[in-house]
């Protein structure tokens, strides 16, 4: 089975990095929906319903692809960390994680917009972060800035200084789009990337 077109349903600059490495040819949409949560949706469930809506979202511009959507929501002690959008909302992000584990529910959507058929998974990351100075944060944040990163830590950037151990399946799920899974969903639609 072949298809005309696989698109990256993300405006994510390290999504599309992530998804080159896999050296397929794709092309990127942006799926411009409300990513709030619904009230008391558990993590892993926004995580998901948020990357179904974005590959439905994209969907409708294309009718013969397969659309790649992804999510993430971070939680620490049962509180969800968003993108902090500027400096100071970055500073107090990562004095509230120093020392302490934060998960990660990175979600994932293969959607066949030929056959409507969706594949989706949850791919959690468990990073402990290092005790760090209230100067070495100010340090990262100016040299970094990772103000649209859940989290306000990047790992594939100087954000990995801030950590210390990262738990999961998929080192690409904590940056943004799990390459492992994407395989697996992809070879069931007939997309062989080796």
């Amino acid at each position: 089975m072949t298809f005309s077109r696989i698109v990256l349903g993300s405006s994510s600059v390290y999504r599309c990095e992530l998804l080159a490495r896999l050296k397929i040819p794709f092309e990127t949409a942006n799926p411009a929906i409300d990513e709030s949560a619904l009230p008391d949706e558990v993590p892993s469930a926004t995580a998901l319903r948020l990357a179904a809506e974005k590959a439905h979202a994209v969907a409708g511009q294309f009718s013969d692809a397969l659309i790649i959507s992804a999510d993430q929501v971070a939680i620490l002690a049962g509180h969800r960390l968003g993108k902090p959008l500027n400096h100071a909302n970055a500073t107090s992000q990562l004095r509230q994680v120093r020392g302490k584990e934060v998960v990660f529910h990175t979600a994932l959507c293969l959607l066949n917009s030929r056959s409507k058929r969706i594949q989706s998974c949850v791919v959690p990351s468990v990073v402990r972060f290092r005790q760090v100075s209230d100067s070495q944060i100010e340090r990262y944040l100016a040299r970094e800035q990772p103000y649209h990163c859940a989290g306000s830590a990047k790992s594939e950037g100087l954000g990995i200084a801030l950590i210390e151990r990262i738990t999961g399946d998929d080192p690409n799920a904590l940056i943004g789009l799990p390459l492992i899974a994407l395989v697996e969903m992809l070879g069931n639609e007939g997309v062989d990337v080796l």
